[in-house]
């Protein structure tokens, strides 16, 4: 299906022109109708789906056409991480080029500048707020923020939210929004928990779900039987050969302890690696991605739960130290190799009490299950179609981007 097709809005599309997107995602083909219509929806959806887009292009129409106060607060949208908060900043900044809206980004960080852009943007009532949830409370407990504009709250990423702790917060958020609103929530997993949020939080959902997808053939996948009480033995002979010629490895482990002790016994044994789970803070996380992505740490260790937010486009090597209970979790952890039309290697060590799940996973990987175990992950290419259908049938009427914007747009 392509975008021209969807009942969006002529400037939404102007901006989809303008950035060759022109067919959709099989996530935005299922999701953006229901968005459209003002169900509340929760979709599953890997990361590099084009999920963000899933929810942005409609939210942008729906503000366009609904009768909303433009001078408070319409939609919030909410991400586990700094790094995602951006990337969403920057995807609206793209697809809302047109459009009269204003946005203002709201995370940790460094920067000290950015507290008091981002307090301007809550009290002016920037239209769409792109938050994490700590920040965004620490705003609401120091400022008085009238939240009674929200007609949008859209959760990204909520299983991983959850995996790090913000339940408490964003219940504390919703308590704080109107009842009447449109309520939007995509995970790349469906466990119970976030079943019990959507059932605390939605309003009778439509469900949109899209099955798992086989990892890229550009990653060499690997398993090695290896007894538990061998593991680091292993690990060692491969670091020795990857990290001489200064190459970078991600040493996926099932739990945060069991992360903490790899990387202190690395380190014991001379191996420069850093740990990265969901205990650390937020400005700690930011550190140790930034000295892994230039070259200062050869190794990290990281949970699942930070599989989905480390994009580093040059990692050789993925090793499952533990093996994934589940396929969708697998594919995730491998696909932080190969990106950016790399090739990649991935290395599972499958230990005897492993053997169940490496075998639920090789079942997978033969094509045997149409979808994980819970039957609730999903994926699709990410790519967007550039094909060139003839005109433009809604360049809108000589207005550029200037002629659009009524009020000025914070960013952080």
């Amino acid at each position: 299906m392509y975008f021209d097709e969807l009942a969006l809005s002529d400037e939404v599309l102007d901006a989809l022109w303008d950035m060759h997107f022109d067919e959709c995602t099989p996530v935005q083909e299922k999701a953006i109708p229901v968005i459209l219509e003002g169900r509340d929806v929760i979709a599953c959806a890997q990361t590099g789906t084009g999920k963000t887009a899933a929810y942005i292009l409609p939210l942008l129409t729906n503000l366009a056409y609904d009768n909303h106060d433009p001078d408070k607060l319409n939609a919030i949208i909410m991400a586990p991480t700094r790094e995602l908060a951006q990337q969403i900043d920057q995807q609206m900044e793209g697809f809302g080029f047109y459009v009269p809206f204003s946005s203002v980004a709201i995370y940790g960080g460094k920067d000290n500048g950015a507290w008091g852009t981002q307090v301007t943007g809550l009290q002016r009532g920037a239209d769409i707020v792109i938050a994490t949830p700590g920040r965004l409370l620490s705003q609401m407990n120091i400022y008085d923020i009238d939240f009674s504009g929200i007609k949008y709250f859209i959760l990204d990423e909520a299983d991983r939210m959850l995996d790090m702790g913000f339940y408490d917060d964003i219940m504390t958020i919703v308590r704080k929004l109107p009842k009447d609103r449109q309520t939007i929530m995509f995970s790349a997993t469906m466990p119970e928990n976030i079943r019990r949020m959507a059932k605390a939080i939605m309003n009778n959902p439509a469900e949109v779900q899209i099955a798992v997808s086989r990892p890229p053939e550009t990653i060499k996948q690997m398993h090695e039987f290896v007894d538990e009480t061998k593991k680091v033995e292993f690990l060692l002979s491969t670091f020795n050969v990857q990290l001489s010629t200064s190459k970078k490895i991600i040493l996926f482990a099932g739990k945060k302890q069991r992360v903490k002790d790899l990387a202190r016994t690395l380190r014991s044994l001379h191996i420069d690696a850093r740990a990265m789970h969901s205990d650390l803070e937020q400005s700690e996380r930011d550190q140790v991605m930034l000295d892994f992505r230039n070259g200062k740490i050869g190794v990290l260790v990281a949970t699942d739960v930070v599989a989905r937010g480390i994009d580093v486009t040059d990692v050789p090597l993925v090793i499952n130290y533990d093996v994934p209970h589940d396929p969708e979790d697998y594919v995730h952890r491998i696909g932080r190799t190969a990106r950016a039309e790399n090739s990649g290697e991935a290395m599972t060590l499958v230990s005897p009490d492993d053997i169940r799940y490496w075998k639920r996973i090789e079942k997978f990987l033969k094509g045997d299950e149409s979808s994980t175990r819970s039957g609730k992950g999903c994926s699709s290419d990410s790519r967007h179609s550039s094909r060139n259908r003839g005109g433009h049938p809604h360049r809108s009427k000589g207005q550029g981007r200037g002629a659009h914007h009524s009020k000025p747009k914070p960013r952080s």
